[in-house]
């Protein structure tokens, strides 16, 4: 495979090219400027400079907030120390706008932060996300915040890259930022940010999304993700690694997958697939035969199929494997059931056959979801 870089102002547009096709994108690595793509040579011209903003606002959650800028803030001490092949000047301000600016927000829980006034371009803004109930109102909750979605629309279209922690994408949301593009926040609001945004391209699952300019990341602590794949961006794996240990923090996760709890995500499926995810649930252990299940809802196979694909994008079958991983997730954390007695219990004869499916829907083995 060949690359080719190319500036374009302060945007760097990497050309791919393989034997099957050739592709370019853009996204919120090469809008650093000056900064060279780190999966072949991590390193910068000398005395490059960069600027990250944080935008404090009332009730923002503290962890997302501070947790960035410390990460960051070790990685550049851990970068300054490894010599001068990564000279790197990073400034990591956190800022407020409107009547906050230059004054002092309370995050969540109640402290005061003072926040600085945003001066100058930013290379990259970070939006942390705020403190909410389960069933918050999402109108209530971000009108007050009026001035910081301006500021991050304003900010977009100057040219900075954006990224959001957790339900911090809802701000991006509301600045028009999200829409057409593959986005992810905690999962726990996924369906709520789809619903209140239609025209972004969810993925529930991932931990940390670029696409173009905006990145995304899943929960609350998908900040310190956010901080590591920069790190990686910016001086390279290595250095993300070294971060890593001296934070005591794993460098690397790959999904929110095995952290869902689906007791806590209520369904909304259309009332057909309702009733057959309802039927499903109580013969979760028995043979699957989509004949005997299109006989019990007085349709055809073919008509079965195709009406829980249109409603959920799932066939049948996958609709019930879904159903058996969840319930395997919470047999698995709820009980001292061996793998097998679990693998029995949704279904399965075979451990191995099962382990192979619970690891494609979860993205780990159920040992491993269990020892977590």
């Amino acid at each position: 495979m060949g690359m080719r870089m190319i500036f374009v102002g302060s945007f760097m547009v990497v050309t791919v090219s393989t034997a099957r096709a050739n592709f370019r994108y853009v996204n919120i690595s090469y809008i650093l400027v000056n900064m060279v793509n780190t999966a072949s040579a991590p390193s910068a011209k000398k005395g490059t400079s960069l600027r990250i903003g944080i935008l404090a606002y009332d009730g923002c959650m503290g962890t997302q907030l501070f947790g960035i800028a410390e990460v960051l803030r070790i990685a550049h001490d851990l970068a300054q120390r490894a010599g001068p092949q990564r000279p790197i000047n990073l400034q990591v301000q956190t800022v407020g706008v409107g009547h906050r600016a230059g004054r002092v927000v309370r995050i969540a829980g109640g402290m005061s932060v003072a926040v600085q006034r945003p001066r100058g371009r930013y290379d990259l803004l970070i939006v942390p996300g705020l403190e909410i109930t389960r069933n918050v109102d999402w109108d209530a909750k971000l009108a007050p915040l009026s001035g910081e979605v301006a500021f991050i629309r304003k900010t977009f279209a100057a040219g900075t890259a954006v990224a959001s922690v957790c339900i911090g994408a809802f701000l991006l949301g509301e600045a028009g930022l999200l829409n057409g593009r593959r986005v992810t926040t905690a999962w726990l609001f996924a369906q709520d940010l789809a619903r209140r945004y239609p025209a972004v391209r969810l993925q529930p699952d991932a931990l940390v999304l670029e696409d173009g300019a905006v990145t995304t990341t899943g929960a609350v602590s998908s900040a310190f993700d956010l901080a590591f794949h920069l790190i990686k961006r910016l001086w390279g794996a290595e250095l993300a690694n070294a971060t890593a240990r001296v934070c005591v923090l794993p460098s690397q996760r790959a999904s929110q997958a095995p952290f869902v709890d689906s007791t806590l995500v209520p369904r909304s499926l259309p009332s057909f697939s309702e009733q057959l995810a309802q039927w499903f649930g109580q013969r979760i252990a028995e043979e699957y035969e989509l004949a005997q299940v299109a006989r019990a809802f007085h349709v055809s196979p073919s008509t079965l199929m195709r009406r829980v694909k249109s409603e959920t994008g799932l066939s049948p079958l996958s609709l019930l494997q879904q159903l058996r991983v969840d319930k395997a997730k919470q047999l698995l954390c709820g009980t001292n059931w061996s793998i097998a007695r679990i693998t029995e219990a949704v279904g399965y004869d075979d451990v191995v056959r099962f382990s192979r499916l619970f690891a494609r829907w979860v993205g780990e083995t159920p040992a491993r979801y269990r020892r977590r």
